[in-house]
């Protein structure tokens, strides 16, 4: 699937926002992927997972042992992948500001795991996910996401696979331009 094709999926679902947009890692930004729109129908899910299946080198996909992916944004895409891989797919929360793992999930000492998420613009949530997967005994090999809106700058540890990769501007709050500034912020992300 080419870049085009993928954001050609996002504009079918009304994906492709926007507007002035409070981001998860606390920055601003004109434009929004909300993924949850784009992964709400399960056959576009289940295309936009293989393809991103596709893009991992066969030596990561064979050794993959589990997907991990943080809630909420990353757990469609995470199944999906799963499915994708023939293998299990796990997620973290965030019940108190951390990330753990719940619901009876855990990762056997050294399994192989697939860090998945649906966006990656810092890396931060994908970090702190890697943390938690490491604390419990799992190791990191890669990480897959639909969008990669660092514009390939976020450092992650690992190999870093992605559908599209996108430079939307983003702004530090108090470096918000006037025209971006006079509209009221929404904040769509997971993380509140």
């Amino acid at each position: 699937m080419t870049e085009s094709e993928v954001l050609a999926e996002f504009r079918a679902a009304d994906a492709l926002l926007q507007g002035h947009f409070l981001l998860s890692s606390g920055k601003h930004s004109a434009s929004y992927l909300q993924c949850a729109r784009v992964l709400m129908n399960p056959e576009r899910a289940a295309r936009l997972a293989i393809a991103l299946a596709q893009k991992l080198p066969r030596d990561i996909r064979s050794a993959v042992d589990v997907v991990v992916s943080p809630a909420m944004g990353g757990v469609i895409i995470g199944h999906e992948m799963g499915r994708a891989l023939n293998c299990d797919a796990l997620f973290l929360e965030r019940p108190e500001g951390t990330f753990v793992f719940r619901r009876g999930f855990a990762l056997a000492p050294g399994q192989k795991v697939l860090m998945v998420e649906d966006v990656v613009t810092t890396g931060l949530s994908s970090r702190q996910a890697m943390d938690a997967v490491r604390a419990a005994g799992g190791e990191v090999i890669a990480e897959a996401a639909l969008v990669d809106r660092s514009a390939g700058e976020a450092n992650l540890g690992v190999p870093f696979f992605n559908l599209v990769s996108l430079n939307f501007p983003v702004y530090e709050p108090d470096e918000v331009p006037p025209e971006l500034a006079a509209i009221p912020a929404t904040k769509p992300g997971s993380r509140q």
